[in-house]
């Protein structure tokens, strides 16, 4: 059962930081999980040695640690966005056709990955816009969000001009059907999935604001 919906009205909405530290909480230790492009990444700099989870990325390593800095970068070392990283004891590299041989064959447990919109319904659109100038970048995100057993989304609630990227239907090119789990953003965590949009906590807002911004039904945890 879902516990019920935390409001935390006396603060402001969360930053990137924040949000990747929130999803890192919810990791179950023992998990097998992959950090999508971009800001995603930031959620292996919130796993603590403790948190018994092992990073995976599609360039191929397994037993990824945090971003590096300083003398612990490695230019030969890096995640699947260029970033350098760092490696924790046990890890482990491969061809990058066997990484993608991990992530078809549901052998990840989550997946964080970013997205231009979410539907109430778990619909992911986040490899392109469909706007004439935009640059598609599909990369590995459809294998992840078919492969992996759960798909968490990590982005703002609302885009730059103030529309809502939690949608009744996606308007974008869809990535997967009903594959995200779990939807974090700045301003609200949301569980999806075919009753719709499940709200479980808020951050700077309140659950009746929050709904009177978004068209689509909401119902709290």
């Amino acid at each position: 059962m879902t516990a019920p919906i935390r409001e935390h009205t006396g603060r402001g909405p969360l930053g990137k930081d924040e949000i990747a530290a929130r999803i890192a909480r919810d990791i179950p230790a023992g998990s097998y999980v992959n950090l999508g492009i971009g800001q995603p990444t930031l959620v292996a700099d919130h796993l603590g040695p403790g948190a018994g989870v092992v990073l995976h990325t599609e360039n191929g390593m397994l037993g990824m640690g945090p971003a590096a800095t300083g003398d612990e970068i490695d230019p030969d070392l890096t995640n699947a966005g260029k970033v350098p990283v760092t490696e924790l004891p046990g890890a482990a590299y491969f061809h990058h056709a066997d990484s993608f041989a991990m992530m078809r064959g549901g052998h990840l447990d989550v997946c964080v990955l970013g997205a231009f919109q979410v539907s109430a319904h778990g619909d992911l659109a986040n490899w392109h816009t469909g706007a004439p100038d935009a640059i598609p970048a599909v990369g590995g995100a459809m294998d992840l969000a078919i492969g992996a057993k759960q798909v968490f989304v990590m982005m703002t609630l609302f885009a730059k001009d103030g529309t809502a990227k939690l949608v009744r239907e996606c308007t974008y090119p869809l990535t997967g059907l009903r594959c995200v789990s779990r939807l974090y953003t700045d301003l609200a965590v949301f569980e999806l999935g075919a009753e719709g949009a499940v709200v479980v906590e808020t951050f700077g807002i309140s659950y009746d604001e929050l709904a009177a911004r978004l068209d689509v039904p909401l119902r709290a945890a």
